[in-house]
């Protein structure tokens, strides 16, 4: 059988002209393809819209790959491909299969030799990185940390003494509805010497990204709210 190609196709962080942000490439891709993978079809019709296919929308195949989906169900969405079918995998922001279910089906793609084709976009994760200050030479990406309190401090701490063993930089993500309780977390349990860094809404226009010592944020702790954010810490040896 003949397989289409896979297409990455990274979205905006936020409400914006794509072509803000997005390579031209990109947005002369996205004109092309018909089928796609997507986090929630709502947020994709919106995001499609505004990259070229506004008024026809309602022409394009949309098949959702999010928590919910169940992994044993995936090789279902191989016959997406069939006929030389070209297909595009859309995050809910930034880059798909990075912190995102998609990397299942880019998983499916390699299983059965479909070609995967990248794109250029916004990553929160490295635009947050690159302004931080802090070790871009060595860095982990530690993604989203336990919910419950005495777990995320002990998590909180472990990856503060692996930064200073390693001068490793530790990047974090959170639901934005516990940034703020996330952030108290850290200014608790770090020692004062410790290197924190912010990163909230990067590519929008209120973006805010700040590095400070656990000492210096505890004099002047900011309130993050439910915005997009980024959290990186780099400990002193």
């Amino acid at each position: 059988m003949s397989y289409g190609k896979l297409y990455l196709i990274p979205t905006p962080l936020g409400e914006y002209d794509p072509a803000e942000v997005l390579p031209a490439p990109v947005l002369e891709r996205i004109a092309s393809l018909r089928t796609y993978v997507v986090e929630e079809t709502r947020t994709a019709r919106r995001f499609l819209s505004a990259a070229g296919w506004r008024g026809h929308v309602g022409e394009l195949t949309f098949r959702e790959l999010n928590e919910h989906t169940d992994p044993a169900a995936i090789e279902d969405f191989l016959s997406l491909f069939a006929d030389g079918t070209d297909v595009g995998l859309l995050s809910e922001a930034g880059l798909p299969a990075v912190a995102d279910p998609g990397a299942l089906l880019v998983a499916l793609c390699h299983r059965h030799d479909i070609e995967v084709v990248p794109f250029t976009g916004p990553s929160s994760l490295m635009l947050a990185l690159m302004g931080s200050g802090m070790n871009g030479q060595r860095f982990a990406f530690c993604g989203y940390i336990p919910v419950k309190p005495e777990e995320r401090r002990k998590a909180l701490k472990a990856l503060e003494k692996r930064s200073a063993a390693e001068r490793e930089t530790q990047i974090l993500i959170e639901t934005p509805y516990r940034n703020d309780a996330l952030l108290a977390d850290i200014l608790t349990v770090c020692a004062d010497r410790t290197q924190v860094c912010i990163a909230a809404d990067l590519t929008l226009p209120d973006a805010f990204i700040r590095t400070r010592t656990v000492a210096a944020w505890k004099k002047q702790k900011p309130l993050i709210g439910k915005r997009p954010c980024v959290f990186l810490i780099l400990a002193q040896a």
